[in-house]
């Protein structure tokens, strides 16, 4: 049975060796004659999506913190809160740009109608500060000193984004 990593490499050394091309060469190898392939996406692409710029931040910091029952479900609530004022950040973002681009549609500029537009990017700028603030201060209040030096290591380092 072969390894299930090799896979990708074996259909694509198939592929490459009827084509006339010899396997583990060509232009789209990397170092060692093999595709560069990962299970994962890289740092940038697959730790942007959540709500504290990891994928799976609950798993990620439960993991990471050593946090007991009572407090994974204590942070699952914090996590979702944010999620919730992050994803309406996003619909807000949407609303607004669509605005944006609808006031350069008219035959005249209404510099007062795209400044009130962006304040409201402003108002939801800081709607959203306000809920990474009041979520940073329940974090603090649950963790123990332990944890919380572990958490500033993580933010720290990039590891944790916010």
């Amino acid at each position: 049975m072969m390894y299930p990593g090799m896979m990708a490499w074996w259909k694509h050394a198939r592929h490459a060796s009827h084509c006339g091309v010899p396997a583990g060469c060509g232009p789209s190898m990397g170092e060692g004659g093999f595709e560069t392939r990962f299970a994962a996406p890289d740092h940038d692409e697959g730790f942007g999506g959540g709500a504290f710029g990891v994928r799976r931040p609950l798993r990620f910091l439960a993991y990471k913190l050593e946090l007991e029952d009572a407090q994974v479900a204590e942070l699952a609530r914090i996590l979702s809160d944010l999620k919730t004022e992050r994803a309406q950040a996003a619909v807000d973002h949407r609303r607004t740009t669509a605005a944006f681009a609808d006031s350069m549609v008219g035959e005249s500029f209404d510099p007062a109608k795209v400044t009130e537009i962006a304040e409201e990017r402003v108002k939801t700028a800081a709607r959203l500060r306000d809920a990474v603030v009041k979520a940073l201060g329940k974090i603090h209040g649950m963790l123990k000193p332990d944890q919380r030096e572990k958490l500033a290591y993580l933010i720290r380092t990039g590891a944790l984004t916010l």
